[in-house]
């Protein structure tokens, strides 16, 4: 298992910051990893709320499903995820900081089949990963404060 940590800062405040990252449809618009997003239920975010990502795996494009497990707004939010020989836990964690948000993410990736194998040598390619999808988020959190977007 990898598991990856990040932590960023934004002038957005925390509930916005919240409903944004906590609605994986969004997760297309902030990590660049993800080419599609979108939700496959419907009512309000919540517990049980899944989500089909295509994430891109080596060159190709790879379907990846999520489901919140943990919502505790505008706190937490734990999602499972599982796709093709991939699984994933995603924990994010939102305190105030100032009058923004510090964001705290923290993802333990299992690799299943025969890609578990590359487990031992995957680590950096995921760090690397991680680093790109948190400063997606920078970018679109602290994008959202600039313009006044508020999500919905």
């Amino acid at each position: 298992m990898t598991r990856l940590h990040e932590t960023i800062e934004t002038p957005l405040p925390i509930d916005e910051a919240f409903a944004f990252v906590a609605d994986f449809a969004n997760a297309r618009l902030w990590d660049p990893g993800v080419a599609s997003s979108e939700r496959i239920d419907s009512g309000p975010v919540g517990v049980g709320s899944r989500y089909r990502l295509g994430v891109r795996m080596r060159g190709r494009v790879a379907p990846m499903e999520y489901r919140i497990t943990t919502f505790e707004a505008p706190h937490r939010v734990v999602l499972h995820g599982e796709g093709s020989s991939v699984f994933a836990v995603d924990e994010i964690r939102f305190e105030p900081a100032g009058a923004g948000t510090r964001v705290d993410y923290t993802a333990d990736i299992r690799l299943g089949g025969l890609l578990r194998l590359a487990s031992p040598f995957a680590g950096g390619a995921f760090e690397k990963i991680a680093k790109d999808a948190l400063g997606g988020m920078q970018r679109a959190l602290d994008q959202r404060a600039s313009t006044g977007d508020v999500v919905r």
